[in-house]
């Protein structure tokens, strides 16, 4: 090699190591988010169910162009009779995958109760949330959610059990897909947080978990009977697989008025916690988008906080 040639090829190995170190401490500078955002759709429910102004198929573009969201969770009632219709499936993954919008996972309901007294209608649901999993493979989310409903037949740890045995049949069959069931506190003994940890240590399996819900710790409309929010989520923290960020209302500062957010984000962190947060907007006070924006702005404000 000629002095010259070396000479050039020398400084450029040069640069070309400077330039790297430069990236890489640039790289090394930038934090990565404890917890990234997904977008609940029922967020959206009246939008989509009573105004009809958009379709389970516009979902995805909706989440990513409205409202700069990358990652969804389902509601099955959206598309209820899809859930086997693998053309319909496929082109709703499309769709994601042209938006660079994730699928994170159903949430299913009217499907049977999986605590249920009846050993058959128990088997019923477990198997009626099959193809559910299914559809869930194939759109690639990692989880299926579902409920922990008994009746309210039998005494607290009788319902347990039957909880736990369902939940565990069908923890099974998520197992052979490589997805995880796992149970929000959604009314009930299901938004009892000892009880629902109970049931978690009953099935003992590491893909049935849970999907705390800021707000659903109510377990008995009737009365008003409330379990603590914060006791219960952080009672449901060692299982959780998901987070569900519930919001109704917001104060002049942007602050949810019926969840210390700080709090229970403080929570979820110091639980060890870093999947996906999402957003479940269902107040009436501002919009749909409104309501969801509010509390995307939240998340991210707490989220920065705490990092």
């Amino acid at each position: 090699m000629k002095r010259r040639d070396f000479i050039h090829t020398a400084l450029t190995f040069t640069a070309g190591l400077s330039f790297a170190a430069v990236a890489g401490c640039a790289s090394a500078g930038r934090r990565e988010p404890w917890f990234d955002i997904s977008l609940a759709q029922w967020s959206l429910h009246r939008t989509i169910r009573d105004q009809k102004q958009i379709t389970n198929l516009d979902f995805p573009k909706v989440a990513r162009r409205d409202f700069e969201i990358d990652a969804i969770e389902y509601v099955n009632q959206f598309f209820k009779d899809k859930a086997q219709d693998q053309a319909y499936l496929r082109e709703l993954r499309d769709i994601c995958e042209s938006e660079g919008v994730k699928s994170v996972l159903i949430m299913c309901d009217g499907e049977g109760n999986l605590g249920d007294a009846n050993d058959a209608r128990r088997m019923q649901a477990v198997t009626n949330h099959h193809k559910w999993a299914d559809a869930a493979k194939f759109l690639g989310c990692h989880s299926i959610r579902v409920n922990a409903a008994t009746g309210d037949v039998g005494t607290f740890e009788e319902q347990q059990k039957r909880a736990a045995d369902g939940l565990g049949k069908l923890g099974e069959y998520c197992a052979t897909l490589g997805l995880n069931a796992i149970v929000e506190n959604h009314g009930g003994l299901s938004s009892h947080g000892g009880w629902l940890a109970g049931v978690m240590r009953l099935v003992n399996k590491p893909n049935v978990g849970t999907l705390p819900d800021f707000g659903n710790f109510v377990i008995n409309r009737q009365t008003g009977e409330e379990y603590d929010r914060y006791q219960g989520t952080a009672a449901l923290m060692p299982f959780a697989k998901g987070m569900s960020a519930k919001s109704h209302d917001f104060d002049a500062a942007g602050n949810e008025i019926h969840t210390d957010y700080r709090r229970m984000l403080r929570i979820v962190k110091d639980a060890g916690y870093r999947g996906y947060i999402g957003i479940e907007y269902e107040g009436r006070n501002l919009s749909e988008p409104e309501g969801i924006r509010a509390t995307k702005r939240l998340l991210e404000v707490v989220r920065e906080e705490l990092a």
